[in-house]
C-alpha cells in the first residue's frame, strides 16, 4: 500500500500515518546527511508494523503517535512512538522516510546512530524471549518504498530486513533495546552502526528510503519512544 502523509490522530490496527503539518524550526534540505529530534512534527517518517498473520489483525494492538517523551524523562522532548503486543514471536514495528537529491544510481554508505527510550532491561525474562534483549534494533535503506503486503493470510515487507537478530540485504541488526542489567524505568539508549557502514544504492531520481525498526522475539507488549535519527553519508563511487 502506499503512503500519504497527513496530520492525523486516527490509529488502525494495520497503518499510522503521523503528521507533516509543521516544520523542523531547522532547515529540512533535500539528501544526506539527515537528522531529526522530532520537537516540531514527525518530519514525515510513517510507521507500520508486519510479519503476523490475518488472524492475529486485533490481538496486535498496534499504536504509533507523535508525542512526549515518557516519565521520568524529559516531557518538553518530543518523540514517535510506536507500541505493539508481539502475538506472531515474530512482529517487525517499523519507520520510514524517503529522502531525495541524492546522486542517480549510486552507492551510499550510511551511518546511523539512533536515540530511543525503552524501559526493558537486557538480562529481562518474558515469554518466547527477554523483553530487552530479545528486541532487535534494525536500521537500513532501499530504492524502492518499504511496503507491507499480504500474501497467504500473512503481513511482511517487501524488502529484506533480515529475521530478529539476523541481518537482511536491506537493513542491518544495530542492537537491541534493553537499557542495562536490572533497570527499570524509561532511559534514553543510543543504538548505531559506527563499526559496521550499511552500503544502499540510490533510484534513477536519486532517492532512498530509510527504513528502522524493531525485530521482536519477545511475545508481550513492547512501547518504544524514537528521539532522534540521524543518518550520515558518503558515496562509494
Amino acid at each position: 500500500m502506499k503512503s500519504t502523509l497527513f496530520f492525523a490522530t486516527i490509529l488502525t490496527s494495520s497503518l499510522f500515518l503521523f503528521s507533516a503539518c509543521q516544520q523542523e524550526n531547522v532547515p529540512v534540505l533535500p539528501g544526506l546527511p539527515y537528522q531529526s529530534n522530532f520537537q516540531y512534527d514527525s518530519n514525515g517518517w510513517s510507521a507500520n508494523i508486519v510479519d503476523y498473520g490475518t488472524a492475529q489483525d486485533t490481538s496486535m494492538r498496534f499504536k504509533a503517535a507523535w508525542t512526549s517523551l515518557p516519565t521520568p524523562l524529559d516531557g518538553s522532548r518530543k518523540s514517535l512512538m510506536l507500541e505493539s503486543m508481539n502475538r506472531s514471536d515474530d512482529a517487525f514495528m517499523f519507520l520510514k522516510k524517503k529522502v531525495t537529491g541524492l546522486q542517480p544510481n549510486t552507492d551510499y554508505s550510511l551511518l546511523f546512530e539512533i536515540e530511543l527510550a525503552s524501559q526493558y532491561a537486557t538480562n529481562s525474562v518474558g515469554i518466547g524471549g527477554s523483553p530487552g534483549g530479545s528486541v532487535y534494533l534494525k536500521a537500513g535503506a532501499t530504492s524502492i518504498e518499504p511496503v507491507k503486503e499480504l500474501k497467504d493470510n500473512y503481513y511482511s515487507l517487501n524488502v529484506d530486513k533480515g529475521a530478529q537478530a539476523t541481518d537482511g540485504k536491506d537493513a542491518i541488526t544495530l542492537g537491541n533495546v534493553g537499557i542495562g542489567d536490572d533497570v527499570t524505568g524509561y532511559k534514553l539508549i543510543t543504538r548505531s552502526n559506527a563499526n559496521k557502514p550499511f552500503t544502499a544504492r540510490s533510484n534513477n531520481n536519486g532517492e532512498l528510503w530509510l527504513l528502522v525498526g524493531t525485530d521482536s522475539g519477545f511475545e508481550g507488549l513492547t512501547t518504544l519512544y524514537y528521539s532522534s535519527i540521524k543518518v550520515t553519508t558518503k558515496s562509494t563511487q
